[in-house]
């Protein structure tokens, strides 16, 4: 008998992805914030969503956007107190939205109380046992202790300056210099996140999001290799990130309702991705084989079926379009080459064909099986901002590549609510002088979530539409699919009690199925025929099965 979890409400969840300081600002400093998303509590109601998953909230110098965090069980007093934090939690239950938090274990920040007590003590340091000090080579020690790269380029060790003023030690950060690596090997740093989670989890908080889930671990001896290179890599996939997380399952389990662990894993292995997803580990890993995909039936199919195989049939994960780290797809499905989400090229995009993309395959990730995920902006059909000033840029990347790769902030734009004008009501109802911390294009004028209420050819109406239907109809969320061959360049499936969805990506109109009723399309369809770049979802009659 296979080992299954009974199922939960996570099966066939939507969740919306915040990036707290983008969302609403409710106090005026031009930093989203706590207060600001809970005056916009009714709006993610209304939207239809089933969760939120909050990007860190927690206390941070703000190296790298909040994931380089400072203290675990707090929140950044730019965003709101813990008190606040609380009552969030409270409000989004009462309006039936479930809250996910952001889990950052991998590494810290500089500023977190146990890394100042490992600098401030010394080479042999107890406190350094904590992360991964080690001698240089070289000579005098002057060279980094491997060859390993950061992920946001450079180097992935720093050397610091001993309490005695000398050049010392070298510790590792796999990202920015700003975000020392844990030591998972050392059981004060699991005692510590456990803690955390219990700490989240007494407040109501239900779940996690696992940032790069798969890196708590490191191979003996932290040998010589390319740490991100495709394979086995000594960074990731030992056997000390299995333990965490079977630890924490045990944690998660202990409340009356079970909470949600959800990984933010790249595996193409079936066999590996299951020692992640498993009813003793987490609940599902993130689907990301959208992102790196061209608008083209047959390669969406493949990236389907790949990611149907290796999560299982049972795969509970979130099928995203976009998050906080990737070009918007507005953007990249309207270029001509580059869809890859992480290639953030400065090739031209065509807006408009872009949206019509993006809305076809909004409807495409809502009706596969399992969960799907959006991120803060995508229902109202946002761009990227590609040109954002050089001196308004924030994310590590643009330092750490000497100024030759933009990085990610042109996703992470303030949300624009309403007016005419930035901040687009960003802010309280009564500023309208304070910038955001990145500034707002003024065409987003189009764009506003008060432009496109009650717009019945709006994204945001799309998205309401699609979500009420996807909440309403039993063939939605968990189950199967059915793929049927209507031609090339058209993608479709059928799920079951007769719905089926229809993407047209070939260069011309194509006829529907026949069909009892047009459920919904993300464009218009005239005389029976979807249009180029568009989907439709359908209904048929129901086949009792004998």
């Amino acid at each position: 008998m296979i080992d299954q979890r009974p199922a939960s409400w996570w099966d066939s969840a939507v969740v919306y992805q915040i990036y707290p300081r983008s969302f609403a600002d409710g106090n005026g400093d031009g930093i989203g914030d706590l207060a600001g998303f809970r005056a916009r509590l009714p709006y993610l109601a209304e939207l239809g969503v089933d969760a939120v998953w909050f990007t860190p909230w927690y206390p941070s110098p703000l190296a790298d956007g909040g994931y380089d965090v400072a203290d675990y069980r707090d929140v950044d007093p730019r965003i709101g107190t813990l008190a606040e934090a609380e009552a969030l939690v409270a409000e989004a239950h009462r309006v039936g939205l479930r809250v996910l938090l952001d889990l950052v274990p991998n590494h810290t920040s500089i500023d977190h109380p146990a890394f100042r007590a490992a600098l401030a003590g010394g080479p042999g340091a107890p406190e350094r046992e904590l992360f991964h000090f080690r001698p240089g080579r070289g000579a005098s020690g002057e060279l980094p202790p491997n060859n390993w790269r950061s992920c946001f380029q450079g180097s992935a060790w720093t050397r610091v300056t001993e309490p005695d003023g000398t050049p010392g030690e070298w510790y590792l950060h796999l990202f920015d210099s700003g975000q020392p690596d844990w030591n998972w090997e050392h059981p004060a740093v699991r005692a510590d996140f456990e803690e955390t989670l219990r700490f989240w989890f007494d407040r109501g908080v239900d779940g996690f999001r696992i940032d790069v889930a798969d890196l708590l671990g490191k191979a003996d001896g932290l040998p010589d290799a390319d740490a991100w290179a495709p394979g086995p890599k000594p960074i990731a996939d030992q056997p000390t990130v299995f333990e965490v997380h079977r630890a924490w399952r045990r944690i998660a389990d202990s409340y009356p309702e079970p909470k949600v662990l959800v990984g933010e894993l790249w595996k193409d292995d079936p066999e590996l991705f299951r020692r992640y997803v498993n009813p003793h580990g987490l609940d599902g890993g993130f689907c990301f084989a959208l992102f790196t995909t061209a608008p083209d039936a047959s390669a969406l199919r493949a990236a389907v079926d790949r990611t149907r195989h290796v999560q299982g049939p049972d795969g509970h994960s979130p099928w995203v379009m976009g998050n906080h780290d990737v070009t918007r797809p507005v953007t990249r499905l309207g270029r001509r080459v580059h869809f890859d989400a992480w290639n953030r090229t400065e090739e031209p995009s065509d807006v408009e064909t872009g949206t019509r993309r993006a809305r076809a395959l909004a409807l495409l990730t809502l009706a596969l099986p399992g969960n799907a995920g959006i991120y803060q902006g995508e229902e109202l059909g946002l761009p990227e901002v590609t040109d954002l000033p050089e001196h308004t840029l924030q994310d590590p990347v643009w330092e750490r590549s000497g100024h030759t790769d933009r990085g990610r902030d042109g996703c992470r734009v303030p949300l624009p609510w309403e007016g005419d004008a930035p901040p687009f009501g960003f802010g309280p109802a009564d500023d309208t002088a304070t910038e955001p911390w990145l500034p707002q294009p003024p065409a987003w004028k189009q764009l506003t979530v008060a432009a496109q209420d009650g717009d019945p050819d709006s994204t945001l109406t799309l998205y309401r539409a699609a979500l009420r239907l996807r909440r309403a109809h039993p063939g939605l969320g968990a189950g199967e699919l059915e793929w049927l061959d209507l031609g090339t360049g058209v993608l479709a499936f059928r799920r079951s009690s007769g719905f089926s969805c229809v993407v047209n990506l070939s260069g011309e109109p194509v006829e529907l199925p026949s069909h009892e009723s047009l459920l919904l399309t993300s464009g218009p369809v005239a005389a029976g025929r979807l249009p180029v770049d568009t989907a439709a979802w359908l209904q048929s009659p129901v086949v009792e099965e004998r």
